[in-house]
């Protein structure tokens, strides 16, 4: 099979350095992948770099090697154009069409998608222009990946920051995999929230009582959602996995935590997703000390209270009108009965079935479904990566939002 052509813009900011690595996973991850920096992107990372990592010439003049008319066929022949990073100058270019240098000629040029992933400092993000000409590409069809949250050049912080390497190449991988027929952003304007990990009840400052939730599924969600376009917040509990490039991550531990944080994000959200497993119970009085054992005693009973019911909670009480509410189960024995049974108590739109046990689901990079619809629907997913599962997801979502 043909390699995916892919051409990596790299326009002129300190984070120009980190492209060199997200070459490096896309040709590695079998892409044949043609770099195409501007004039100010080589101050920061030179020309014999960039060639050496992609394994060929890198295109850095609209006047080099004319016969081949660079400025248009390489965007021409681009399975995807990613631009990492992208700064402000970069997307003003991009949404106003100027092209005066080989990038912003490859940009008008390509039929394939298109991914910017900017990187700046704060204040040249939030500024109305910025703003103005990142809604334009998305309005086009471009996937503009929301940057991250963190240190930016000097001692400035906060959000601007470019995403890792590895998750700018997930959303790519992901764009490439949904094919040139289902590779558009079809949730672009949707707004996303999606819960993942596992919550944990403390018992004292050194116990907690928890579940086995890696959270890989839900993340697998967000993800897939940033790829087709969407915004998305994360609500992450007590995971250990890297932040997904594009999405805001909201961190949390307990499940009272994380019904706080899902009311607030789900207030202007066209969909809520609960993939993270959520304790049913918690214990009745936390120990400010450790429990100690003591020789001959057995160890007095936990008393549990309920945890809220978020997913019963919001899907009652919505806080938009046409929100959707998918809710997750893990079942261990008749799985659809009791999913059937859970959907209709829940009051969700879409309610997720898998059955769990030994290596299956939990921790695995691999799943296996069946979506059942209020409306009477079943959807069977076959085993395979969860990415998979997010997608159908997604598209059962965006076929109900629509």
């Amino acid at each position: 099979m043909a390699k995916p052509k892919v051409v990596l813009g790299v326009s002129g900011g300190i984070a120009a350095y980190k492209a060199c690595e997200l070459l490096r996973r896309l040709t590695e991850g079998g892409h044949e992948v043609r770099v195409v920096p501007t004039a100010s992107a080589l101050h920061f990372v030179g020309e014999a770099t960039w060639s050496a990592l992609s394994g060929q010439p890198a295109a850095t003049e609209v006047w080099a090697d004319v016969h081949e008319v660079p400025h248009v066929r390489i965007g021409q022949s681009a399975d995807l154009v990613v631009v990492a990073p992208a700064t402000a100058d970069l997307l003003a270019k991009a949404a106003h069409g100027l092209a005066d240098d080989l990038l912003t000629n490859t940009l008008l040029t390509a039929r394939c998608p298109v991914v910017f992933a900017p990187a700046m400092h704060t204040e040249m993000w939030e500024h109305p222009a910025t703003q103005a000409n990142v809604a334009t590409l998305r309005g086009r069809g471009a996937i503009v990946i929301e940057p991250a949250v963190g240190r930016l050049t000097g001692v400035d912080t906060g959000k601007g920051r470019l995403p890792e390497p590895d998750e700018i190449f997930e959303v790519c991988r992901r764009v490439l995999a949904r094919g040139p027929e289902r590779s558009g952003p079809d949730l672009a304007g949707r707004r996303l929230v999606v819960s993942a990990g596992g919550t944990r009840e403390p018992l004292d400052p050194v116990r907690y009582l928890g579940n086995r939730s890696s959270g890989l599924q839900g993340y697998a969600l967000a993800r897939t959602a940033v790829a087709r376009g969407a915004q998305v917040t994360l609500i992450a509990a007590n995971t250990a996995l890297p932040d997904p490039a594009g999405a805001d991550v909201v961190r949390v531990q307990t499940a009272v935590q994380l019904r706080e944080a899902v009311l607030k994000a789900a207030a202007d959200a066209d969909a809520v997703v609960m993939a993270a497993a959520v304790a049913d119970f918690r214990p009745a009085t936390y120990a400010s000390g450790k429990i100690k054992k003591e020789e001959g005693k057995e160890p007095e009973p936990v008393a549990l209270v309920r945890n809220p019911d978020i997913l019963a909670e919001i899907s009652a009480d919505r806080p938009r009108p046409g929100q959707l509410v998918v809710g997750f189960a893990a079942e261990t024995d008749d799985v659809l009965a009791n999913g059937r049974k859970k959907l209709a108590r829940k009051g969700c739109d879409l309610l997720v079935v898998n059955e769990v046990g030994e290596r299956k689901a939990f921790g695995s990079a691999e799943n296996e479904a069946v979506v059942l619809g209020a409306d009477g629907s079943e959807h069977p997913v076959p085993y395979g990566p969860k990415e998979a599962l997010a997608d159908t997801v997604w598209d059962l979502v965006g076929e109900r939002l629509a």
